[in-house]
């Protein structure tokens, strides 16, 4: 089954995109974001429980587009939500959690 969860390039390029802007502002994401970032990065297959993992990331801070704090989707004064969004994969990563997710329920 891992090796069905591998991540997506535009997934990485997210990840990648989100290390940049938290090293550069100085805020988003936590230890845990950072290292899943760089898990993505990488490539390689991912376990169930990180797709798990994933998708409740993404279930509980789907909150955080409201911010009203910095700008969602500004590379220029990014929030630290939008920053920890892309260390998990950005929009791809949610979709790409979701779909893996129902392979497991099924």
């Amino acid at each position: 089954m891992a090796d069905e969860h591998k991540p997506t390039k535009k997934m990485a390029a997210n990840a990648e995109k989100g290390l940049k802007l938290r090293e550069e502002f100085d805020r988003g994401g936590t230890e845990v974001g950072v290292k899943r970032a760089k898990q993505i990065v990488e490539g390689g297959p991912m376990s169930d429980d990180d797709v798990k993992s994933m998708h409740s990331y993404f279930a509980r801070h789907k909150v955080d587009k409201d911010t009203k704090a910095h700008s969602w989707g500004d590379d220029n004064d990014p929030s630290a939500g939008y920053i920890a969004w892309l260390l998990w994969g950005g929009d791809e990563g949610r979709d790409w959690a979701e779909r893996q997710h129902e392979k497991l329920d099924s």
